[in-house]
């Protein structure tokens, strides 16, 4: 299993916008972003840096496994 580090917010909206993920709005420090024919909404804070355990769930959510994950960077 590869080991997940901290990223930036703006990394992975970019990681994120690779799949095909959308930009739809934000709502105060989070970007949410869509999927077209995926009903999951991913919440991305737009910190510095995220903390793993939200980095984990956000690619959860997303359907990915941490491996196709760190194969966008």
């Amino acid at each position: 299993m590869s080991k997940l580090t901290n990223i930036s917010g703006k990394d992975a909206v970019k990681a994120f916008q690779k799949l095909g993920w959308k930009p739809l709005g934000q709502v105060g420090s989070h970007l949410v972003m869509v999927k077209p024919g995926v009903r999951v909404n991913l919440s991305i804070p737009q910190h510095r840096e995220l903390s793993i355990g939200t980095l984990r769930a956000l690619i959860r959510h997303a359907g990915l496994t941490v491996e196709e994950f760190l194969s966008l960077f």
